[in-house]
C-alpha cells in the first residue's frame, strides 16, 4: 500500500488530525489547486488516515508544484 494521500483540507487541519491519531508525517506539501499531499511514515499510518480522511480524499489527476527549474541553471 502507498503511504501517499492527497487530501482536500488545509495543511494545519491535516497535521492536527495526524497528531491526534499519533501518525507520523514523512512529508507534506501544499498543492497549487488546493489541498495537500501527505506522506505518512508507515503504511499502517496511511491506512488509518485514509479512513479518517475518507470524505476529503482527492481522486483523479492531481497537479503538484515543480521542485526543480525546467532548464539547468548553468
Amino acid at each position: 500500500m502507498s503511504r501517499v494521500l492527497f487530501v482536500s483540507l488545509d495543511e494545519g487541519q491535516v497535521v492536527a488530525q495526524c497528531l491526534a491519531a499519533n501518525v507520523g508525517i514523512s512529508a507534506i506539501e501544499r498543492l497549487p489547486g488546493g489541498g495537500v499531499r501527505l506522506v505518512c511514515m508507515s503504511s499502517d499510518g496511511a491506512s488509518e488516515m485514509m479512513r479518517k480522511f475518507k470524505r476529503h480524499l482527492m481522486t483523479g489527476e492531481v497537479v503538484r508544484e515543480r521542485h526543480r527549474p525546467a532548464s539547468p541553471l548553468w
